[in-house]
């Protein structure tokens, strides 16, 4: 039953960053000297720093990349793992600037990582290791609210970014801003509401905008809308299972869940909240009560369905199983699961692939509404939640005197609602993902030669970034 998606062969993932880029490069108006200063990763601080283990020292290799200056700060989480390696983040600090240029964020992208497995460690070593780690990153100008920001990503969370927020603020004390140095962090300490189902949710919205598109929907044989489409979601960590969740709630099918050590399929459909209960109860998906175990996880991706979403692993859709791929749609939700040679062939086959460089940017969406609200020293919704109230109410009030007829009650509460923080968080990331949904697809339509999503956002993302530099101009 475990048969782990793995990919098969290495290729050099920033290469194939490079790649696209380049495949993209060839329909934008911009000079040789432009696309090269765009393409190249700007700083990369490669570090080995002693930490004490148990009773003995070990030297931790790290990494932070900051590929862009066109926008400061630059931002990207911070991975840990034990595959971490400097062409992965540069790859993924790459990523993450062409990623908030489509999606109009108005950062550079970075990355870090720490060469580490963290469940080799107890929380108290890494505690140490991620202070070190910060104390380095502080030494040399690679971290502050106008330098770098950094986040969660792979391996870590709030906890980590506690930890790198403290840390920041001991080395600099009386910093106003301070806060704004890392996002991702509790709600108590300067976190924004929201932010951690804002990728999953972003995922949500902007497949949803790409099944309200009549015409897409023609050319693959689908009606407009959500309701009923057969969703396919592999992983279930957090940005699969919101994924799943959002899409169960707005009336898809979700017919398969895909773990590393199984795969469960129900054509009626799966609720991922039960599923999520069953296995924090069993340990594993496997096994849910009315739904059958596939022989091996990866048919789960094989499955006939109208949208695949891989939200796990790099790579796990190739030259050899792309042929077998029944998708119609497939949403990137993770960072590259599709190889360069799969991305062809779907393409000839005619399938819609929604790339990760757009689809999966709601996290660093809401870590910039983080940023702003750490900037402003005011939670979202405080200065006019109840002003709105009020409003709503006397409004409300006017009308049932005017027409002598009355609201329900559920209706006057929903009418009457204030916004508050998640609801602002949620609106400001549907209109984010919504907007760049249609200019990645107005690049599509403007240009008959472009017949993929993936070369259309780099497009758009690289139009994006040369621009900033002509209009800096270059210095000195």
């Amino acid at each position: 039953m475990a048969n782990i998606i793995a990919p098969e062969a290495h290729y050099n993932f920033f290469q194939s960053v490079e790649s696209s880029f380049d495949k993209a490069a060839k329909f934008t108006k911009w000079e040789k000297g432009i696309l090269e200063q765009i393409k190249a990763c700007n700083s990369v601080y490669r570090m080995k720093f002693p930490v004490r283990v148990g009773n003995s020292i070990e030297v931790i290799e790290a990494y932070r990349v900051q590929h862009s200056h066109h926008k400061l700060p630059c931002k990207g989480g911070i991975r840990f793992s034990d595959e971490v390696n400097q062409d992965e983040v540069m790859a993924l600090a790459a990523l993450m600037t062409y990623k908030c240029a489509i999606v109009n964020v108005p950062f550079g992208g970075a990355k870090g990582g720490i060469k580490i497995n963290p469940r080799n460690y107890t929380p108290f070593q890494l505690e140490a290791i991620t202070r070190r780690y910060t104390a380095e990153l502080v030494k040399k100008n690679f971290i502050g609210p106008g330098i770098d920001v950094p986040a969660p990503d792979y391996g870590t969370g709030e906890r980590e970014m506690s930890w790198i927020l403290d840390t920041y603020m001991s080395l600099r004390p009386g910093e106003v801003d301070g806060y704004g140095c890392v996002t991702g962090k509790p709600v108590s300490q300067g976190g924004v509401r929201g932010r951690k189902e804002a990728t999953g949710l972003g995922v949500f919205y902007g497949l949803r905008e790409l099944c309200n598109v009549k015409e897409d929907m023609a050319k693959l044989g689908l009606e407009p809308g959500i309701e009923g489409k057969r969703v396919v979601v592999q992983g279930m960590g957090n940005v699969g299972y919101h994924a799943a969740k959002y899409f169960h709630e707005a009336g898809a099918k979700v017919i398969c869940l895909i773990e590393w050590d199984g795969a469960i399929f129900n054509e009626n459909g799966l609720n991922p909240d039960d599923v999520l209960k069953h296995r924090n109860e069993s340990g594993s998906i496997v096994n849910f009560p009315g739904a059958k175990n596939l022989n091996k996880n990866t048919e789960g991706l094989e499955l006939d369905c109208d949208i695949l979403i891989p939200a796990a692993l790099e790579n796990v859709i190739d030259a050899h199983n792309a042929p077998n791929i029944k998708a119609k749609i497939i949403g990137e939700a993770a960072n590259g699961p599709l190889t360069p040679e799969a991305d062809e062939i779907l393409a000839k086959k005619g399938v819609i692939v929604v790339p990760d460089m757009f689809l999966n940017a709601g996290g660093v969406t809401v870590s910039y509404f983080e940023w702003l609200k750490n900037l402003s020293h005011v939670r979202y919704g405080r200065l006019g939640k109840r002003f709105d109230e009020n409003m709503n109410i006397h409004i409300l009030q006017v009308i049932e005197d005017l027409t002598g007829r009355s609201v329900s009650a559920q209706e006057r509460k929903f009418i009457a609602h204030g916004a508050d923080e998640v609801d602002l968080v949620y609106s400001g990331l549907e209109e984010t993902m919504i907007t760049a949904l249609h200019e990645v697809r107005a690049v599509m339509m403007n240009n008959t030669q472009i017949h993929d999503m993936r070369t259309a956002a780099y497009v758009a993302a690289i139009d994006k970034v040369g621009a900033a530099y002509e209009q800096l101009g270059i210095f000195p």
